[in-house]
């Protein structure tokens, strides 16, 4: 056992727009002892990710809100490091559900194991965890891409957002990502392949997307929403598809918008006049096919079809900053926080 103590980050408050640090309180308690029929986990990595503001809300949502003065939830690589539960050795190590801390109990009902020679194991939280996933799930089953079309992709350089790209190139369609600032814009094109990428910071972002997508788009993943939205969608096609994964410009937001115009009549001329689909959906509605993805993914990084890149902050105590820097579009790949070896 390395520490004496059990650090954890809880929820101290409701944030009212963009997160503070004052909405999170870290405190040292005990670690767990396991009963019988559990496991002590140590957390190693931290999977930080934009579904975690709704957590922080006391609203209405697909799942329940965090408590004030509980654990912040999050996605988790961890190592067993005693074990009361048959299947399970000291050692092993597993994906799981942890939240913001360094050690946490299970009864085994929400791991995976993971074999640490197969991929390094961080990947578990990014291109082979849930981000990854939601790529290839939201793109393949919902946007459906064909050989030719053009598949547009805000938050390109992000952990999902990345993928997406990726994999619509290797179905053989166009890609064409939304990123911010050039440093995040050459990532996508020049390391990750994209057909072209955009700067959605330009003062003629519209009319540079415009250009880039001259037969229109067929598929855009969106991600984002707020001005980036507005640009796309005059562009959609006849039978265009897009699958609403997140809309992160809209999650510090207050609970009532602010007054404006209501445009929602000509969306919804558009959705009908072209004969759009646009679908909201979560990851875990696709769960039965996880094992395909895995065998397909995998299959593409061996080969250096789909890569990936890390934005990685050591230290739990630094997970909450990490997180409004998020929120903020400042990480650059998938976010985790190290707190172990």
């Amino acid at each position: 056992m390395t520490q004496a103590m059990n650090q954890r980050v809880l929820l101290a408050s409701r944030p009212e727009g963009l997160p503070r640090l004052e909405n999170f309180r870290i405190v040292d308690e005990p670690i767990p002892v396991p009963l019988e029929g559990q496991l002590l986990l140590e957390v190693l990595y931290l999977s930080l990710d934009p579904y975690m503001r709704g957590r922080m809300d006391d609203a209405k949502s697909y799942a329940k809100p965090v408590e004030i003065g509980a654990v912040m939830e999050g996605g988790t690589l961890a190592r067993v490091v005693a074990s009361r539960l048959d299947g399970y050795a000291v050692g092993d190590i597993v994906l799981s559900h942890s939240g913001w801390q360094r050690y946490a109990l299970s009864d085994g009902a929400d791991l995976r194991k993971l074999d640490p020679a197969a991929a390094p194991p961080s990947t578990a939280l990014g291109v082979l965890g849930m981000p990854g996933f939601t790529a290839w799930a939201g793109l393949l089953q919902i946007g459906r891409p064909a050989p030719g079309e053009t598949v547009v992709v805000a938050a390109a350089s992000g952990a999902v957002g990345s993928a997406v790209g990726q994999i619509a190139r290797i179905k053989g369609a166009r890609a064409v990502g939304i990123a911010g600032g050039p440093d995040k814009c050459a990532f996508v094109r020049d390391e990750l392949g994209f057909d072209a990428v955009i700067d959605h910071r330009a003062p003629d972002f519209a009319q540079q997307l415009s250009s880039a997508c001259p037969a229109g788009i067929d598929v855009y993943f969106e991600n984002v929403g707020g001005k980036v939205f507005d640009a796309v969608f005059p562009l959609l096609n006849d039978f265009a598809r897009v699958p609403v994964c997140g809309l992160i410009s809209q999650y510090n937001a207050l609970p009532q918008a602010e007054p404006g115009p209501d445009r929602l009549a000509l969306v919804m001329r558009d959705v009908l006049k072209k004969s759009l689909t646009i679908r909201g959906f979560i990851q875990r509605e696709f769960a039965n096919l996880r094992p395909a993805f895995l065998q397909e993914a995998q299959g593409w990084i061996a080969d250096g079809s789909l890569r990936y890149r890390e934005d990685i902050v050591e230290g739990l105590e630094r997970a909450p900053a990490a997180f409004i820097d998020l929120l903020q579009g400042r990480n650059f790949g998938k976010l985790v926080v190290k707190l172990g070896e």
